[in-house]
């Protein structure tokens, strides 16, 4: 009999099954060959306390102290960029994110394929951060293991029952007193599975493309780039520049692939910006970033059956708000008093839901 079923091997399940198995038996099942596989493996991977609504913001400063306690984090920064026509949007994203306006000059010392007759507002925010998401996705999976728990691939779930405990049909049979849901895009599959009325989880693909560093920079040192609005961004990472149109496209749930199209448009808005053309894109992919209804994280036990476990709607924060989300849903698997403020753990109950 295991304690606590974990439905998803990425950074969700990983996380919750962490912190459960210091309190009991765990077992974390992914239906793919590798953990992370889906959304988890294909993130910008960027820790920015204000970005996201209120309850992410909230989760993403209880997290903090564990990021940079166990030194996952690398100094990034976050600039801004917009054109002319796009002063009010900028000045919107600007109180949003907290961030605090640059000159164009600055901007372009920072960023040196900046195109300063397109670039007409600029700001920078010093506090971003990239993460080691490898790392701790493999950290978590080992604190498991080493609590006796286990991490399975290729067991993706089939069927799912209740007599007395739940059975879960995999490649194996697993009999277990709780579930997790953290299967991402499938979520709500899984609580069909159970029994448990799906709570709208609708997968959005994100395209992706890695480019050569432009101009032959060293691209190491410059900060991630947004276009206001969220309409692009392009991000150093290993010596090139990973550039996205930032789309949000409502899907259905399976392993996702760019949009050439939606693609070319994201790399063109991309291109506006700068003064060095695209002339290769080296290889491209896309992620499924998965939304609840109102856009935020759907952490905790279902008010029909608490013996179900909800950790879904990650909707793109998934590895900023880890630390502190996968000890809310600990504490309340297990019955305790959350850390969190009554109010933020109402905004991210399932009740709120139904």
């Amino acid at each position: 009999m295991i304690d606590f079923l974990i439905i998803g091997g990425g950074i969700a399940g990983l996380s919750a099954g962490a912190r459960l198995s210091e309190h009991g038996s765990v077992t974390v099942l992914e239906a793919e060959d590798a953990l992370g596989y889906h959304a988890s493996g294909r993130s910008a991977a960027l820790f920015e306390e204000g970005y996201g609504p209120p309850s992410v913001v909230a989760l993403n400063k209880a997290s903090a102290e564990f990021f940079f306690s166990n030194d996952y984090l690398t100094p990034r920064g976050l600039m801004l960029l917009a054109k002319s026509d796009q002063a009010d949007q900028f000045r919107k994203d600007l109180s949003e994110l907290g961030m605090a306006e640059i000159s164009v000059a600055d901007a372009l010392v920072r960023v040196p394929v900046l195109n300063p007759e397109s670039v007409a507002y600029a700001a920078l925010s010093e506090g971003a951060y990239d993460i080691d998401t490898d790392r701790m996705l493999q950290d978590f999976a080992r604190t498991i293991r080493a609590n006796a728990g286990s991490v399975l691939t290729r067991q993706k779930v089939t069927r799912i029952r209740k007599d007395g405990n739940w059975l879960v049909e995999a490649a194996e049979v697993f009999q277990a007193r709780t579930i997790v849901n953290a299967a991402g895009a499938w979520a709500d599959e899984v609580a069909r599975m159970a029994g448990i009325a799906p709570i709208g989880i609708t997968p959005r693909r994100r395209s992706m493309a890695r480019l050569p560093a432009p101009g032959g920079h060293d691209v190491k040192n410059w900060p991630m780039m947004l276009g206001t609005g969220e309409t692009w961004y392009a991000k150093p990472d290993a010596g090139k520049l990973l550039v996205s149109p930032s789309e949000a496209d409502p899907v259905e749930p399976h392993d996702a692939y760019a949009d050439d199209m939606v693609l070319a448009e994201g790399l063109a808005r991309y291109e506006e910006m700068v003064t060095s053309p695209v002339t290769r894109v080296e290889t491209n992919w896309a992620g499924l970033r998965s939304f609840a209804p109102d856009g935020t994280l759907v952490l905790g036990p279902d008010p029909s059956d608490e013996t179900f476990v909800w950790s879904a709607g990650q909707g793109g924060y998934g590895f900023q708000t880890a630390p502190a989300a996968s000890r809310l849903v600990a504490d309340l698997a297990l019955g305790r008093a959350p850390e969190l403020d009554a109010a933020m753990v109402s905004a991210l109950s399932v009740s709120r839901l139904r």
